[in-house]
């Protein structure tokens, strides 16, 4: 009788995780193949001319060290499979002037029907307002109310200054044309 604990099953080994270096190296390396493929489709100077050499012309950013590192990290079936992170995310970053701000922007359906349904609640609210039953329309109107009231009081009050005024002139003049008649 065996037991699966002695024999040793695959539960119990340690998990390898693959570093975020090793995944920007093989996909490098797979953007590099791709390069290489093309070069040798269009029958160029890559075809005939070393690997090694064609990928320092082509990509001067890299460093000798970074070639020979991922040359060792790939050992055994590793240089045969190609593994892709199906859950890598490739941020890709917009500089301000590619941004497109005044595009249309693709809304789904519960974020249209809620845009409608704001759109449709605004123009009651306005009919609302404008027929005065709404809360701040009465309080609107009631402030113009009150307005009106004190510039009618005041435009009374100058007219009943400027009448004080003719009348005073008047009676001025009237003293004038009595003592230069006496």
């Amino acid at each position: 009788l065996f037991c699966a604990g002695r024999k040793g099953g695959h539960k119990g080994r340690a998990r390898q995780y693959t570093s975020p270096e090793e995944i920007d190296a093989q996909l490098q390396a797979e953007k590099q193949k791709a390069r290489e493929e093309e070069e040798q489709e269009e029958g160029g100077e890559g075809a005939t001319g070393d690997p090694k050499k064609e990928k320092k012309s082509l990509d001067s950013d890299e460093s000798d060290e970074d070639d020979e590192d991922y040359q060792q990290k790939r050992k055994g079936v590793e240089g045969l499979i190609d593994i892709e992170n199906p859950n890598r995310v490739i941020q890709t970053t917009k500089k301000v002037t590619q941004l497109d701000l005044d595009g249309p922007k693709e809304l789904s359906r519960r974020e249209s029907r809620e845009e409608i349904e704001k759109q449709k609640a605004k123009e009651r609210y306005m009919k609302m307002h404008l027929a005065g039953k709404t809360e701040q329309a009465k309080a609107d109107l009631a402030r113009l109310a009150i307005i009106r009231k004190q510039r009618e009081e005041a435009a009374r009050k100058k007219e009943e200054e400027r009448k004080a005024k003719d009348e005073a002139a008047m009676a001025g003049k009237r003293l004038q044309s009595l003592s230069l008649n006496k």
